[in-house]
């Protein structure tokens, strides 16, 4: 356990910030009074995530720091510099009045990221989604004062974008932290290796796995786009519109591309073609 008087250094910075992601991060299209509160949850989940994702810290150390990052996010902690981004979570979390689950959920699924490398199916997969991905929809719902009911959907669109970053990724993660967010039972069906993501490009067997994988990804699309229609906040809605064109965009570049072969990933086409509809959606609703 750590002792809490004095956690020393914490983070492990990764250089990324908002503009390095595939989706809009607490774009001016939400209301501007949230944007601060969105921009301090996206601080804490990377900052979260960059010690998941490190390449030289061991396992159990990165859980110790994860641990104090929960600590500090539930008050367990009240002053100490190398939990900055967790205590000003902490206090945004009790400004906006908003549940700390999703943020704890975020946390579960990084130390899982730090001692668990291959996932059996699809199934087991969608259920650390669920740690990785969903807590992201659920919190910008809960501080919109969107209701409950639009959990399932708005899990439909978080889920989507983890999987489609997961293929975007499969070599790197492969080859920098040996983890695989490809379903194992369809790579045995297959006859295809974890070792094959170290190819040039992708073998015959792994393309059917990526492609049964965007099968999934789809119908949770089929489901994500909704999302909009559902939100009570125009601007949510707008920027759920959004997010769902880019996220259908990327999935056909990733039909299309090879993810082995080199970065699959939107151009800026894609991300003024789906910034024009969701906008003109959301003026029109």
């Amino acid at each position: 356990m750590l002792p809490m008087d004095r956690v020393g250094a914490i983070e492990m910075p990764s250089g990324k910030g908002s503009g390095d992601e595939n989706f809009p991060v607490g774009s001016w299209l939400l209301p501007a009074g949230l944007r601060p509160h969105v921009a301090v949850f996206y601080a804490f989940a990377r900052a979260a995530d960059d010690i998941a994702d490190n390449g030289v810290l061991a396992p159990e150390e990165k859980v110790r720091r994860l641990d104090a990052f929960e600590a500090a996010l539930t008050g367990r902690i009240g002053d100490d510099p190398a939990l900055a981004k967790a205590l000003r979570m902490h206090k945004s979390l009790a400004e906006t009045g908003t549940t700390p689950r999703h943020c704890i959920d975020l946390l579960a699924a990084f130390k899982q990221d730090a001692v668990k490398f291959r996932y059996a199916s699809w199934d087991e997969l969608m259920g650390y989604c669920v740690l990785s991905a969903s807590p992201v929809g659920r919190y910008l719902l809960d501080i919109h004062g969107e209701h409950r009911t639009t959990y399932s959907i708005a899990d439909s669109l978080c889920n989507a974008l983890q999987i489609l970053n997961h293929l975007q990724d499969c070599k790197e993660d492969y080859l920098r932290l040996n983890r695989v967010y490809l379903p194992g039972d369809w790579m045995a069906a297959e006859g295809v290796a974890v070792e094959h993501l170290d190819a040039a490009r992708a073998t015959p067997g792994i393309r059917r796995v990526l492609d049964r994988t965007l099968d999934g990804v789809d119908r949770l699309l089929d489901q994500a786009r909704n999302l909009p229609a559902l939100c009570r906040s125009s601007r949510l809605a707008t920027e759920s519109s959004v997010t769902v064109r880019l996220a259908l965009r990327l999935a056909r570049r990733l039909r299309r591309g090879d993810p082995l072969a080199g970065r699959v990933g939107l151009a800026r086409v894609d991300f003024a073609r789906a910034g024009l509809g969701g906008v003109l959606y959301g003026l029109t609703r």
